[in-house]
This record gives C-alpha cells, sequence and structure tokens, in this order.
C-alpha cells in the first residue's frame, strides 16, 4: 500500500523537522509549506495528500484564510494548530471546517495518534455503503451525501456526525455518547463542540436540518418527518 501524505504547514522550521521526523517514523510521506501560499501551492499541485496539519499563526497568508480556501473546493482532513487556547479561536476552526483542534505545546505522540485516527476513519469503508433517511442518502464508499438529490459539502468531521445519526435514527443521544463514537479517544475536549458540529450540519442540510432534533438536557435525535 502507498504510504499516505500528509502536508505540514508551519512558519517554524523546528516545528516542521519535529512533525516531520514523528510522521516520518510512523509511516507517513511527508510535505512541508513555511506559509499559507506555498501551502496552497502544494495543494493545488499535489492530489494525493491525506491530511494537512496547519498552523494558525503563519505570514503572507494565516491558516484561517488557508481553510477557508481548501474548503471552496475539498473535504481534506485538516488538523490547525495554534498556540493560543481561546474559546472563540476553536469554534471558529470548527465552523471552518477544522476537524481536530490542537493547542501548542503538544505531545508530538499525541498528534500523530490524532492523525492516525482521522485516517482510520476517513478511509474506513462501512459493510452498509449506501444509508437513505427520508430525503438524506449517504454514499459512504464515494463520500458523498445527497439531500432531496442534491449533493452537499460536508467536512470530513461533520459527514461522520451524520452517519452516525443516521445509523442511530430513532435514537436519543446524549453529547457525551456522541463524543466517544464519533471523535472516539483522539479527542480531548468537550461535549460543546457537538453543539457547533450539528449547528454546521443542519445549516448545511437546509430544510431536511430538522430531522436532527434537540434533546434538552440531553444531546441530539435524529428523525425523518413521517
Amino acid at each position: 500500500m502507498a504510504k499516505q501524505t500528509i502536508l505540514i504547514v508551519d512558519d517554524e522550521s523546528r516545528m516542521r523537522k519535529l512533525l516531520s521526523d514523528f510522521l516520518t517514523k510512523n509511516g507517513y510521506s511527508v510535505l512541508e509549506a513555511e506559509n499559507g501560499k506555498k501551502a496552497l501551492d502544494i495543494f493545488f499541485s499535489e492530489k494525493d495528500i491525506s491530511l494537512m496539519i496547519l498552523d494558525v499563526m503563519m505570514p503572507e497568508m494565516d491558516g484561517w484564510e488557508v481553510c477557508r480556501e481548501v474548503r471552496k473546493s475539498s473535504t481534506l482532513p485538516i488538523i490547525m494548530l495554534t498556540a493560543r487556547a481561546e474559546e472563540k479561536d476553536e469554534l471558529l476552526g470548527f465552523k471552518l471546517g477544522v476537524d481536530e483542534y490542537i493547542s501548542k505545546p503538544f505531545s508530538p505522540k499525541i498528534l500523530v495518534a490524532r492523525v492516525e485516527a482521522i485516517l482510520r476513519r476517513t478511509s474506513d469503508v462501512s459493510s452498509e455503503e449506501l444509508i437513505e433517511c427520508g430525503a438524506i442518502r449517504v454514499d459512504q464508499t464515494a463520500h458523498i451525501v445527497y439531500v432531496d438529490g442534491d449533493p452537499v459539502e460536508l467536512s470530513v468531521k461533520e459527514f461522520e456526525l451524520l452517519v452516525y445519526f443516521m445509523e442511530n435514527k430513532g435514537i436519543a443521544l446524549s453529547r457525551e455518547k456522541i463524543l466517544n463514537s464519533v471523535w472516539n479517544y483522539d479527542y480531548f475536549g468537550d461535549a460543546r463542540t457537538i453543539d457547533t458540529h450539528v449547528k454546521k450540519l443542519r445549516s448545511k442540510l437546509g430544510a431536511r436540518g430538522n430531522y436532527i432534533h434537540t434533546i434538552w438536557g440531553l444531546g441530539y435525535k435524529f428523525e425523518p418527518e413521517k
């Protein structure tokens, strides 16, 4: 099997080397960019990038701008790195479609574990490749969501969340259960990120966003209209 390629985007050469060494030792191929513009050049020229590790604060073009540009055409998994641990920054990252958010300093081993978990989830194909609930149809092999017959672009995490909801149709799911099932062991945060992702997912589903019902004091339930 060919090595999966990780694009590391950080203006600090020491950080790029540290991450590159750890990822290479774990069997990944690595590309590096020292700023946002170089990152986009690589992203648009290389067709086999599996995941991007993206620093927020960089010269020429910061991580937020890079993420916005990537999300216009791709659901490539993105792990955002930042030296600032403010909640508003984390929420902004998730709204832009970031899959994971890691504050510096961090353990390279933990970051590699998160990379592995994200790629494992995005590479796995369910035995039930097609799922249909109401007006929503999900092709897990092609990683495409159709709402009323029209394709809808979702981030990797939004896609996984929708699939989890559809696989548990009609079941009241607590935020903790959703975190454990969709984010798994590799997420170190709280349940507020669930609400952020559900809000974004509802918006992208349009009128069918009302399939996701809020269970006050507990979490959510996915139930198409009768």
